[in-house]
């Protein structure tokens, strides 16, 4: 059984790996074996220590996933300095707020792209190196919002909605040649993303009232997911996109 969620001897690129959510499955898929190439526009040091305290090979890819850009050099640095690409975290994403009715063009933009544009174009880059070697798994980090509306995000909900539709489609392509798509869903979570939410203590209140768990979700609950769907275990797993959400769907 130990050896179903065994991620020795693979690469993993995760994208915004340097806090928060990413760094817990970076550091979480390092601690199951994998060695891991980090995405970012920030440092990612604290990351790269604690990939290499597990004993895995640490990669910081300096990229701003805004534009399409620099997928061919993330792509080709992590396959020259890590020998390929086995998994791929789709896990950067930004996220503005405003009404509906005030929500400017340039906030639309530049959360689809580094959302959902960019997610598409790494897919399709690392699904062609994964294709070299037989196969491998890509885990999309969609949300709540995926499910549900939300009030004030509207380029987010959108970005999220149309991820966990791409993962279906992707699932659907490439299936049958060897690469898993699969999402996870994160409820509501510790991290710089929802520091205004967790900042107005009306709206934290609401939040808190609804999560079966009583607790905002902490960056390392996600960890285990990520693994399962990043390792043999979830094999038979394509287009699945799994909440992680302390039961806020349940409700």
């Amino acid at each position: 059984m130990e050896s179903l969620f065994s991620l020795a001897g693979k690469v993993a690129v995760v994208t915004g790996a340097n806090t928060g959510l990413g760094q817990a499955i970076a550091v979480a898929l390092a601690r199951a074996g994998a060695d891991v190439a980090a995405v970012g526009r920030s440092p990612s040091d604290e990351t790269g220590r604690a990939v290499e305290a597990a004993g895995r090979r640490f990669l910081a890819v300096s990229a701003d996933l805004a534009t399409t850009e620099p997928i061919p050099r993330i792509v080709a640095e992590t396959t020259a300095a890590l020998g390929g690409i086995d998994i791929l975290v789709n896990n950067a994403g930004i996220i503005r707020r405003a009404d509906a009715l005030d929500f400017t063009e340039a906030d639309w933009d530049a959360v689809i792209d580094t959302n959902l544009k960019s997610a598409f174009f790494l897919s399709q880059a690392a699904a062609k190196a994964m294709l070299q070697r037989g196969g491998g798994k890509i885990v999309n980090i969609a949300s709540m919002l995926s499910f549900q509306g939300g009030i004030r995000v509207a380029s987010y909900t959108a970005s999220k909605s149309g991820l966990a539709g791409l993962t279906k489609l992707l699932a659907n392509e490439w299936a049958g040649r060897g690469i898993n798509v699969n999402a996870i869903a994160p409820g509501y979570f510790e991290t710089n993303n929802t520091e205004a939410l967790r900042a107005d203590e009306g709206r934290s209140r609401e939040i808190l009232g609804r999560i079966p768990a009583g607790r905002w979700g902490r960056p390392e609950d996600l960890g285990g997911a990520a693994v399962f769907l990043a390792s043999a275990a979830s094999d038979y797993m394509h287009g699945a996109i799994v909440p992680v959400d302390g039961g806020w769907l349940a409700r």
